[in-house]
């Protein structure tokens, strides 16, 4: 890939691969929860990382490493005969107001940009969650943040803008029927299929 950097790399997010992502967050709001980005270097190689899907982690103890090890193996091996593999992680802290990246989240970015090396980490920003019922938000509903020089996370601009990229323009009209129509409830995570083996983290029947 011929950009030096992360900060020259733009994102661009499928609209169910979002939707899962911000739908799991509502279902556990008083929990803080993770996902992971699944999706490749764009072919075209005009520095883009495409995100086509994503997998709803934890709702509970997300800083437990055995688990996440073994959740990132299984997922990596569901997707690698699509050509796909983990690009980047997902992260909604516990309190609403709370838009700082936290250490638990950094440190599973990290060890997922062992694996991809240009891995950003998406937070949730509650604020633009709340204003997409008002019908304003245009943009995505999450901050983008990636390494900088010196390895360092870091928020890219105010709004990560022009670098994070919704694929579908109306993903958050859609994002906001869904909501209303409360189909948060029927989101899977990687935490329920532990508990119950027969609940499927890959969410088939979600946007049906």
């Amino acid at each position: 890939m011929g950009t030096g950097s992360n900060g020259e790399l733009k994102y661009e997010i499928s609209q169910n691969a979002y939707i899962k992502l911000v739908l799991h967050s509502l279902r556990h709001k008083t929990a803080a929860v993770n996902g992971v980005l699944i999706g490749r270097i764009s072919p075209k190689d005009d520095g883009v990382v495409e995100i086509s899907d994503s997998v709803p982690l934890f709702h509970s103890n997300l800083a437990l490493l055995p688990p996440l090890e073994i959740s990132l193996i299984m997922i990596e091996e569901h997707y690698v005969a699509q050509g796909l593999s983990i690009v980047g992680y997902f992260h909604a802290n516990e309190r609403f107001d709370d838009v700082e990246l936290c250490g638990v989240a950094k440190n599973i970015g990290d060890h997922i940009s062992r694996y991809f090396p240009q891995a950003p980490i998406l937070l949730l920003n509650n604020k633009k969650l709340e204003a997409l019922s008002k019908g304003k938000e245009r943009s995505p509903v999450m901050q983008l943040c990636v390494k900088d020089a010196s390895k360092n996370w870091r928020v890219v601009g105010a709004d990560g803008g022009s670098k994070l990229l919704l694929k579908e323009p109306s993903a958050n009209v859609v994002l906001s029927d869904y909501i209303t129509s409360e189909k948060w409830k029927d989101v899977t995570d990687v935490d329920d299929h532990l508990d119950d083996v027969t609940k499927d983290w890959l969410n088939p029947g979600l946007f049906n």
